[in-house]
């Protein structure tokens, strides 16, 4: 079975609080890192009645640090080599602030463990379940500040779904491949990709077209929220367009519906990746399901980024300048 240790959250949470106070979580990292932070904070930033929670890319939170942070505020950071020079340096920021730090890596004792308090390695290379970890770890985390500090009516649920969840990405990932190998034929020799989600999902969106296809793949790509398609993104939406769409189940499934609804009556290509057709809702309780849209996206579109890179005979490990260069 694939699953997290969930038990470690929940310790590094209860041992933060028994010596701070919380009043603010920030989440910081760069890249598919922070993208990967994402669904914890939109979760906590949608639950929450008394935290102030915030998302940063890594120098930004170095360079312009609010007003706020201080010994109350739990920074959450990651970075899957936990080289990142950006993320790194963001610790060393909270620490000057004296922020409690829990760091989320692949690679234990890399330079961002240094300045962290605590550290939770997780998995990455072994399988798609494991390329889940990331994001799973930092909603575990985000579900145990809520409960934590000021209790959450749907706590078990959210163990349920993130019990269930690896299981159900793997599966998922492994079932797609047929949908993966006619997506990489089709859409191999576009120059310009459009991807939309909303929700949770909304930074899968931006993180994949940014990093696997814009970083990995060298083709431009954009990222849409659904619901701020309709206005000003659908005006280039014309017959054959292509279009990967993160459709979610759960809260914002309408706002998917009605974009898909347009892409579909204007003639657009649009690759489909819906968590309903993955059974989310039989692996995950309804009451959180939304929240759950992220990492079975992530799984699945892993798959379709490997059949993309065969079918173009372009490695996702080739960089132009990543590498190579001082930048």
């Amino acid at each position: 079975m694939y699953e997290i240790d969930l038990n470690l959250p929940k310790q590094i949470v209860a041992d933060v609080l028994s010596n701070h106070e919380i009043h603010s979580v920030a989440f910081v990292g760069c890249g598919a890192s922070m993208s990967d932070l994402y669904p914890a904070k939109y979760f906590l930033a949608n639950n929450t009645d008394k935290l102030n929670v915030q998302i940063f890319t890594a120098n930004e939170f170095n360079y312009d640090t609010p007003s706020w942070v201080n010994e109350h505020t739990f920074v959450i950071t990651c970075s899957l080599g936990g080289s990142t020079p950006e993320t790194v340096e963001a610790n060393k920021t909270a620490k000057k602030h004296n922020c409690p730090v829990v760091s989320l890596t692949n690679k234990a004792g890399s330079a961002l463990t240094v300045d962290a308090d605590y550290v939770i390695v997780h998995g990455f290379h072994a399988n798609f379940a494991a390329k889940c970890e990331k994001p799973g770890y930092a909603i575990a985390l985000a579900v145990e500040i809520l409960q934590q500090t000021e209790g959450y009516d749907h706590y078990e649920d959210m163990i349920t779904g993130l019990t269930n969840v690896f299981e159900l990405c793997e599966n998922a990932a492994q079932s797609c491949k047929k949908l993966a190998k006619k997506f990489a034929e089709d859409f191999k020799d576009d120059k310009m990709i459009y991807f939309m989600a909303s929700g949770a999902s909304e930074k899968m969106a931006y993180s994949h077209a940014a990093f696997l296809f814009t970083e990995m793949q060298w083709i431009d790509a954009a990222a849409y929220n659904t619901g701020e398609y309709f206005h000003g993104p659908f005006e280039v939406s014309t017959e054959g367009k292509p279009y990967v769409f993160f459709m979610s189940d759960g809260a914002t499934r309408p706002m998917d519906a009605r974009a898909l609804t347009f892409l579909e009556r204007m003639g657009a290509k649009v690759a489909l990746i819906d968590s309903k057709d993955y059974g989310l809702a039989d692996a995950v309780p309804a009451s959180v399901v939304t929240y759950f849209n992220p990492l079975l996206h992530l799984a699945v579109m892993r798959e379709y980024g490997n059949q993309i890179a065969e079918a173009r005979q372009h490695p996702l490990t080739m960089r132009r300048y990543m590498w190579k260069l001082s930048y």
